[in-house]
């Protein structure tokens, strides 16, 4: 059951937490910039324009950042990245939440021979190199987007699963479950009504935390080439062609890089925020 109690003093704790809201306010803005920046450009994100080749920002009213080596639009680029970062930092870690949430607390609920041979399981992924994971998906089924929301999240529920595991094993202990069991629950309705409201707590506060690692590692991919593909940019890609000529055309790469690091600053700093109001999640 969760008390509305702790859920007002987490609020009124983080409202105090100055840091934290000039973070979010930060990232809000971030986030509409990417939704309505392309549109107030006059440029497509695609569009080569050979006049204006690696022409550095201010030099041409029509080019705010700036072009690449082809001619294409830096504001337009940086924004539609941003958007195809956040859209798989959100959907990738929406799939590991929900794998980890749900694997974690049936292993930690049910106990026993079964928690040991699942744990046992995650020990196994755990000693996977898991960049050669998703390199072996796109292998195997291609580069395609959808591909690599699935296969980031996929890899990167195990930490989740410990996580809702060691919360799972002291919500079991509670008089409320007990109160439950006696009263001829079955364990699908003590999960999902007993267990897992109690979770979401700890389970915002590590989402929030994980969403910035997964943008981080799509970026790494996609600088190894391994992520987002022409005519499609992430902020990895962009990264990736702009360290390629930073000796010629620094604001290649340090425009997408700034947006990137001021971007996962302050989904870190939120994500610490959630932390220090809500609770630390601790992992068994």
């Amino acid at each position: 059951m969760i008390d509305a109690g702790l859920w007002s003093d987490a609020r009124r704790r983080f409202a105090v937490n100055r840091a934290a809201l000039i973070a979010l306010l930060v990232f809000t803005v971030l986030v509409l910039a990417t939704l309505i920046g392309p549109s107030i450009s006059p440029n497509e994100f695609d569009h080569l324009d050979w006049g204006h080749v690696a022409m550095p920002p201010g030099a041409d009213q029509s080019h705010w950042f700036g072009t690449d080596r082809l001619g294409r639009d830096l504001f337009v680029r940086t924004f539609a990245g941003a958007r195809v970062s956040l859209a798989i930092g959100l959907i990738a870690t929406a799939v590991s939440v929900g794998v980890g949430v749900l694997y974690g607390s049936i292993c930690g609920y049910l106990g026993g021979r079964v928690d040991q041979i699942m744990m046992r399981f995650i020990e196994v992924l755990s000693g996977l190199p898991l960049i050669f994971f998703v390199i072996f998906l796109t292998v195997i089924f291609g580069r395609n987007l959808f591909l690599l929301f699935a296969s980031i999240g996929a890899v990167g529920w195990l930490t989740m699963a410990r996580i809702v595991r060691g919360q799972t094993l002291s919500i079991r202990q509670k008089e409320f479950i007990e109160a439950a069991v006696a009263s001829g629950a079955g364990t699908p309705r003590i999960l999902f009504k007993h267990i897992l409201p109690n979770l979401i707590g700890p389970v915002i506060v590590y989402a929030t935390l994980t969403i910035p690692q997964v943008i981080l590692f799509e970026s790494f991919l996609s600088f190894l080439g391994l992520g987002v593909q022409e005519p499609r940019a992430s902020l990895g890609t962009l990264i990736a062609e702009g360290a390629a000529e930073m000796e010629s055309a620094a604001w290649m790469l340090l425009i997408p890089g700034g947006f990137l690091t001021v971007l996962l600053l302050c989904l870190n700093v939120v994500g610490d925020g959630l932390r220090d109001a809500i609770g630390e999640p601790g992992a068994a």
